[in-house]
């Protein structure tokens, strides 16, 4: 059988480990230290706006801390896409809060700001307003934030911008995640960059920052022995970690050109095959990263089905995915609320992610664009 090309692997630069030794040499093998502050200053700056960034152990530790820092508890509601990875809802069942779903619109498959206000009237009329709103930009798509965010301002209700999937993508010109009261960013294994796992909580002032970090270090009051007047979590990212933030920092415009020419390279095999959509930004407004490279495809003119081609994939060695299955299908969640029509559903019927790692190479590409070509040619 022929090498694996896989969805999305990690793409290390190679002078990660020069930061890891200089930690080793400092014994700064700990949660402080040279590597996390020079990690969070480098994406503070790659981020382009007036932020301060908190270096955690992983994305969904950032939006537990983001929704716990809103105050969110026992009984309240936090509006969430239905269409995303599950680590976008289980921190706000962490908090005791019940998540609501909302169904994505059709242009960039993020949460459809008319389901979105819809769900908020609805809540507001049983008594039940919503204390946050979690917008995902999915699979490095930016939401359409001008819309969510004034329906957000209107109801004067937070929003958490979970960009773990977008680093180095914009909307507007302006990066994702520093749209929203908090902003969240991944770097675990499989994202633009990694840490091998880790993720980060963008504030918009120290205050918040300050208080992120006591949180995530255990709570710990200032005091000469060890004294907790809140409860605090394990969530601070290392400084062994961060050295391989650090390296993957210097190479991140790199691996965001190499996912778009990713795009760019399935724009181009499908673009006489009928029947198949490539997941594209819906107008210059929208810079993806395009984490992952997405296709839909419409049975009934392709003659081909979503499954046709991942078994087919599959035989080959190649993994692809299904899209996201949406929230409000998963067993663990059968009981929430959810807003909208079935844009998701129909998604995750038809939609595939194709490989798309910064790290495939001419051959891999080829492989790839002869089972297409031979998938839908028969």
């Amino acid at each position: 059988m022929q090498d694996k090309i896989w969805l999305s692997l990690p793409h290390l630069s190679g002078n990660e480990i020069r930061f890891i030794e200089d930690a080793f040499e400092k014994n700064w093998v700990t949660s402080i230290g040279e590597n996390i502050n020079e990690f969070e200053k480098s994406l503070q700056s790659f981020l382009k706006y007036d932020v301060n960034v908190c270096v955690l152990n992983s994305a969904t530790a950032a939006i537990h801390l983001s929704l716990i820092m809103l105050n969110i508890s026992i009984g309240d509601e936090v509006i969430t896409p239905t269409f995303s990875f599950v680590a976008s809802a289980n921190p706000i069942v962490y908090c005791g809060a019940t998540p609501v779903f909302i169904d994505s619109e059709k242009e960039t498959w993020n949460m459809c700001p008319i389901a979105l206000e819809e769900a908020i009237q609805d809540r507001i009329s049983k008594g039940k307003g919503p204390k946050a709103i979690i917008v995902v930009h999915l699979y490095g798509m930016p939401a359409k934030m001008d819309e969510i965010t004034a329906i957000a301002e209107k109801y004067e209700i937070p929003v958490i911008e979970d960009a773990a999937e977008a680093l180095g993508s914009t909307y507007k010109g302006k990066a994702c995640g520093t749209f929203g009261r908090f902003g969240i960013l991944s770097f675990n294994g499989n994202k633009i960059i990694t840490t091998s796992g880790g993720g980060a909580l963008v504030c918009h002032n120290q205050e918040d920052k300050d208080k992120a970090v006591f949180l995530s270090t255990q709570a710990r009051d200032n005091a000469p022995h060890y004294q907790h007047s809140h409860i605090g979590y394990n969530y601070r990212m290392s400084n062994i970690v961060a050295g391989i933030g650090r390296g993957q920092m210097e190479v991140l415009n790199d691996r965001v050109e190499a996912r778009r020419k990713m795009h760019d390279f399935y724009v181009d095999v499908f673009k006489n095959i009928d029947g198949v959509e490539v997941f594209s930004e819906p107008n210059d407004d929208y810079y993806s990263n395009h984490w992952l490279s997405a296709i839909v495809i419409d049975e009934k003119i392709a003659e081909r089905n979503r499954e046709d081609l991942r078994l087919a994939f599959l035989e080959d060695n190649i993994e692809s995915r299904p899209l996201w299955k949406p929230m409000h299908l998963q067993p663990v969640f059968a009981d929430a609320p959810y807003y909208g029509t079935n844009v998701a559903e129909k998604l995750f019927d038809d939609g595939l992610c194709l490989p798309s790692g910064s790290n495939l190479t001419d051959e891999d590409r080829a492989r790839i664009a002869i089972k297409i070509k031979e998938i839908f040619s028969k």
